[in-house]
């Protein structure tokens, strides 16, 4: 009775009692829609619309429709399917522009029967009950996040943040006495070095295990942990799960990114564990994590420059909220410091009142080594899409400047080590459900090892639209010797300069004949790469930035260590430590003063000394270096090599006992290498004596 009602109120109207759905192919992934569509409405009757896409689908009736304005389509398609009742009308809401004239139509014909699919190619329906709803998916709010509202709006809502409430220990070594204890809270383990900041948070935590006993406070995203090599230099590291926070982006006046790691959990494992494990100094990586209280703040990169370099390029409401609630944020947690660790100096100078810090990121350069460039052209992007510029960079290499490059060089090769689950990442900061990999390019997940990428290619590009800090893959990139094209913010904070180190060129055009001009021109390349190298060994070697963290971290712990020049009055001092260490060499304390001798001073008292001349030019011998027993494994020791060693333009060498092996692991430390032995050397016991050398 109700399907003869239904034929005879039809017939009566002139249409099919039967719905049809009509699929407007909006997009470049309309064809993957209207699959999904067939899928969900198998015995329905279908039409496709499309103003330019050929489409051959069976069981689909094809409308292609000439260009036009919203009132001339929207008139041929009523007169189209006036003789139809429209059940559905999935429509593609991505945004290419040209395209929307035909959506606005498809929503005059069918306003109530429209299912709106967004690039991420999810699904809802536009109604009028959930209006909200509607505007915010069209203006591509991911589907999960549409129905969140503040809390301080509806209390009483069902889906809120989950904050776990526990933490647990994994054992590294064992705390060494008289070890200064030092805890480095990150937002996830720096293990595998899948990325930029792990990179650098690895290097710096194993330098400073040299001296200090480290405890590492991390979040955990619940995958699968890997820990690598990290339980072997530190003390404990400590894993609490990552909240799932579930607010409006838009909803809090402190930034999403920080309250996205807000934890009672890890606010309790610090403070508890702290107290328990006499833990001295906590340092905090990245300025997300400024809520906790610590007295060190890395800021790996100042994100607030970041947002304005998006505002810039956006002029929108919600680019200004952000970059509004970012400066005010950062700013004031800047202040809160004892200090600031920043990666340049103009970073230093973007956050005003902070006490600054400049410990810049850095590169491996005992494993990054020059090798022979080979033959070819091949180019190397290496950028974690985890981290959102890295996607925006590959979207601009994609689509605007490798179609360029490989009109011009059509054999040339393009490599990009897109870092762990790159898909996850590409949907997540772009809205676009499938990755795009044009001719030519080979696309890498995470890889353990990128020096063998290195040493392949040619050339290495960075055209990263928006950055912040300084990029470890310039740097890896000047290591190995490569040549770089970068944009201006990709290189920035690392004294490269135009022409003379790295070709800079900022809009897709320019940038895409860089890297035809570099391919093609094997010296220019090989100049570039030269000068990079110098520039990397001299300012960026781990060791000596993990050197300035120590020091860091010495200052502001107490007893402060002051190292000055030796005066007669500390003759007695001098001879005390000397009698106290015999596996030091014994000289008369009077003879140190005629060469250089510095002491270091513990709360006003010589706590050690050490001893050195210039034998040469170009070399010089360290003679002697002893610490008050009380005052060893403070780092004393470390501090004077430091402060000699920092003399530019010297050879080092030195003699050891062959059985003082924690002398000879502190010297290995340093950078001394073993270059022979001298039998019989030391008269009191006949032990010979070890030769070491350490390069300028």
């Amino acid at each position: 009775m109700k399907q003869l009602l239904k034929r005879l109120i039809f017939g009566l109207l002139g249409k099919d009692p039967e719905a049809i759905v009509v699929s407007f192919l909006t997009g470049e992934k309309a064809s993957a829609m209207l699959e999904e569509v067939l899928s969900l409405l198998p015995d329905r009757r279908h039409f496709a619309v499309t103003l330019d896409v050929p489409l051959q689908r069976p069981g689909v009736t094809v409308i292609r429709l000439a260009p036009g304005s919203v009132w001339q389509l929207w008139r041929r398609l009523r007169r189209l399917f006036r003789p139809y009742r429209i059940g559905m009308a999935p429509v593609l809401f991505s945004a290419e522009a040209h395209y929307r004239p035909l959506r606005l139509a498809a929503f005059l014909l069918a306003p109530a029967r429209i299912l709106a699919y967004n690039a991420r190619l999810e699904r809802h329906h536009l109604r009028l009950r959930t209006a909200i709803a509607s505007l915010l998916f069209l203006r591509g709010v991911p589907l999960d996040r549409i129905f969140i509202r503040p809390r301080w709006l509806f209390p009483f809502r069902q889906d809120r943040s989950v904050y776990p409430e526990t933490w647990r220990v994994i054992e590294g070594r064992a705390p060494e006495a008289g070890r200064r204890r030092v805890a480095v809270v990150s937002p996830y383990i720096p293990w595998p070095l899948a990325h930029g900041g792990a990179v650098r948070i690895y290097h710096l935590l194993r330098e400073a295990a040299r001296e200090f006993d480290v405890y590492l406070f991390a979040f955990s995203e619940g995958a699968a942990e890997e820990y690598g090599p990290l339980p072997e230099f530190l003390t404990k590291i400590v894993l609490v799960d990552k909240p799932r926070y579930r607010e409006p982006r838009w909803a809090s006046l402190a930034p999403p990114e920080a309250c996205e790691y807000r934890s009672p959990a890890m606010r309790r494992a610090l403070r508890e564990l702290s107290a328990r494990w006499g833990i001295e100094l906590v340092q905090l990586e990245y300025t997300h994590l400024a809520t906790y209280r610590g007295h060190v703040l890395v800021a790996h990169d100042v994100t607030s420059d970041l947002f304005r370099q998006i505002h810039e390029r956006q002029r929108s409401w919600s680019s200004w909220w952000n970059l509004w609630r970012w400066r005010r944020f950062e700013l004031r947690a800047a202040r809160r410091f004892a200090r600031v660790v920043v990666m340049s100096q103009e970073d230093a100078q973007r956050l005003p009142g902070a006490r600054p810090e400049v410990i810049p990121n850095g590169v491996d350069l005992e494993r990054f080594l020059p090798e022979p460039e080979p033959a070819g052209r091949r180019v190397l992007f290496v950028g974690s899409f985890r981290h959102f510029p890295n996607a925006a960079a590959y979207r601009l290499l994609a689509e605007q400047i490798w179609p360029r490059v490989r009109a011009s060089v059509p054999d040339a090769q393009l490599t990009v080590v897109a870092g762990p689950h790159p898909e996850l990442y590409w949907r997540e900061h772009t809205g676009e459900p499938t990755l795009p990999v044009p001719e030519g390019v080979v696309l890498l997940g995470f890889v353990h090892d990128v020096r063998p990428l290195y040493a392949d290619c040619n050339v290495v590009v960075v055209p990263t639209p928006v950055s912040a800090g300084t990029n470890l893959k310039v740097l890896e990139a000047m290591a190995m010797q490569r040549a770089v094209v970068s944009t201006s913010c990709g290189c920035a904070g690392l004294g490269l300069r135009h022409g003379l180190s790295v070709w800079i060129a900022d809009e897709p055009q320019e940038f895409a004949e860089g890297v035809v001009r570099l391919l093609g021109d094997r010296q220019l390349r090989a100049r570039l790469a030269e000068c990079a190298r110098q520039l990397a060994v001299a300012h960026f070697d781990w060791r000596e930035l993990g050197a300035r963290q120590r020091s860091l971290w010495r200052e502001l712990l107490r007893p402060a260590v002051r190292i000055r020049q030796a005066r007669p009055d500390d003759l007695a001092e001098l001879a005390r430590i000397e009698v106290a260490s015999p596996e030091a060499a014994m000289w008369n304390p009077r003879e140190y003063l005629h060469y250089s001798c510095r002491v270091a001073e513990v709360e006003g008292k010589v706590a050690g000394f050490l001893v050195w001349r210039v034998t040469s030019p170009g070399e010089a011998e360290i003679l002697n270096l002893a610490v008050w027993p009380e005052r060893r494994r403070l780092g004393i020791a470390t501090r004077l090599l430091e402060s000699v060693l920092a003399t530019p333009g010297y050879r080092w060498f030195l003699e050891v006992r062959e059985s003082n092996h924690p002398a000879r692991r502190l010297y290995e430390k340093m950078g001394f290498r073993e270059v022979g032995r001298r039998p019989s050397y030391y008269q009191d016991t006949g032990e010979a004596a070890v030769v070491m050398r350490r390069d300028s």
